[in-house]
């Protein structure tokens, strides 16, 4: 008896199993495969103009600032449109944004690719593509929780985070032998193909929704819709600490937009360079595929809240040892591990769907989006003038150590707030 009701006792204190989605069950939904493949497919080309465009302008000027300038301007954009932009996920029928976007980044790239085109014309065009990042990037975020629910969520942002970097890691690596070899024009008309190819995989996979706002009567401008975005987002104490979780990148990805100098300091033949800032930039987004994988595989989800300012740590701390210059199989695996860290958006990401309502998603994240963006171009381009004066090594020393710090200092408010969202994360309740 006495075990008996010590059994009943220790039943009714036990915390109920955190049911963790699988990988299956999410690729059997059509729409994400959908979803999925059409942003991987445009993000590989990607990462492949960024390197031919890096590699090109550090070849001419053999500046580090130049060259952070140019991989800034893929990044700065949405400082200046992003923000009001982002409201058309909401505005409109979010595939229809979607593939809108494609379509006209398709026609800008393939303008980029034309031999000849002006230096300035080609910045101005990169601007303007990377500029229709901000509605896109805000309706696929905004209609990803449509499609998948719950855990189901967290383990389809892990693989698309994954697949992401995976892509990311592809087009860095690869992309500096591809250019060898077929030219920075030609790996532009790549880039342009696939838009026109992500366009019709989101046309054909993905069915018709209206749009979140209906009644087109009474539907606020964009401004009004701008301005009630960023009070919800940054007037709520859970979502600004999200928020600037998220931003702490710009701390954090400053390493790949001077890695082509850094790599100029790691090898004495000009013929390498490339391929050994291709090793660098793709250094960060391996770590974050195998810490994705294991992130959202063997981490319950209130575990995953509990750890994320840890985890936040770790994507900076790895970066001071830059300081002492060591060799590049050394700078390899500190950017590996600190890319591994950066599995903590995972968690991030989660609790802020958790907290914000869908229709108003669109905004929010283009917001976000629109931030993590500008911060990390503004980090990058600080990093190249610093880089210009001081050397790669300790720019990206400071940048692990600046950032560490303020990882911490959020680490201690998200104690403060995240009790909530755990108790939400347990139920697989969603605001």
């Amino acid at each position: 008896m006495a075990a008996t009701r010590s059994g009943r006792s220790a039943g009714r204190h036990r915390r109920p199993v955190e049911r963790q989605a699988t990988y299956g069950e999410v690729l059997a939904v059509r729409e994400f495969r959908a979803l999925w493949g059409g942003q991987a497919l445009s993000l590989l080309g990607d990462q492949l103009s960024r390197v031919a465009l890096s590699v090109l302008v550090f070849e001419r000027t053999e500046s580090p600032l130049a060259t952070a300038s140019v991989y800034a301007l893929t990044y700065l954009p949405p400082i200046i449109g992003g923000p009001l932009l982002a409201g058309l996920a909401d505005r409109y029928a979010r595939r229809r944004v979607m593939v809108v976007c494609d379509l006209l980044r398709a026609v800008m790239v393939a303008a980029m690719a034309i031999p000849g085109t002006s230096f300035v014309t080609l910045c101005a065009l990169v601007f303007c593509v990377v500029l229709l990042s901000a509605p896109f990037s805000a309706a696929r975020a905004a209609l990803l929780p449509e499609l998948l629910e719950g855990d189901r969520y967290v383990a389809g942002s892990a693989l698309q985070n994954m697949t992401n970097q995976a892509a990311q890691m592809l087009g860095f690596a690869v992309g500096g032998a591809l250019i060898m070899g077929m030219g920075p024009y030609r790996a532009l008309a790549l880039d342009a193909a696939t838009f026109m190819a992500s366009a019709l995989i989101l046309m054909s996979g993905i069915r018709r929704r209206p749009a979140p706002l209906h009644d087109d009567a009474n539907r606020p401008s964009m401004w009004t819709m701008t301005r009630a975005g960023a009070r919800m987002v940054f007037g709520d104490p859970r979502l600004r600490t999200l928020v600037l979780f998220a931003w702490l990148c710009g701390f954090y990805v400053l390493p790949e937009g001077i890695a082509t100098p850094y790599a100029a300091t790691l090898t004495d033949d000009p013929q390498r360079i490339s391929f050994v800032a291709g090793l660098l930039m793709g250094a960060m987004p391996t770590g974050t595929v195998v810490g994705a994988f294991l992130f959202s595989r063997y981490v319950s989800p209130s575990r995953r809240l509990r750890v994320m300012g840890w985890m936040a740590m770790l994507t900076c701390a790895p970066l001071i040892v830059c300081a002492m210059r060591p060799p590049l199989a050394v700078v390899l695996v500190l950017w590996f591990i600190s890319g591994i860290g950066g599995a903590y958006q995972l968690a991030a990401n989660a609790a802020f769907v958790q907290c914000v309502p869908a229709e108003r998603r669109g905004q929010a994240f283009g917001l976000v989006q629109s931030g993590l963006l500008a911060v990390q171009g503004i980090g990058i381009l600080i990093g190249g003038a610093a880089a210009d004066a001081l050397g790669p090594e300790p720019v990206v020393a400071l940048a692990g150590a600046a950032g560490l710090f303020v990882a911490a200092a959020l680490a201690m408010l998200w104690t403060e707030s995240r009790k909530e969202i755990i108790v939400r994360a347990r139920t697989g309740a969603v605001a």
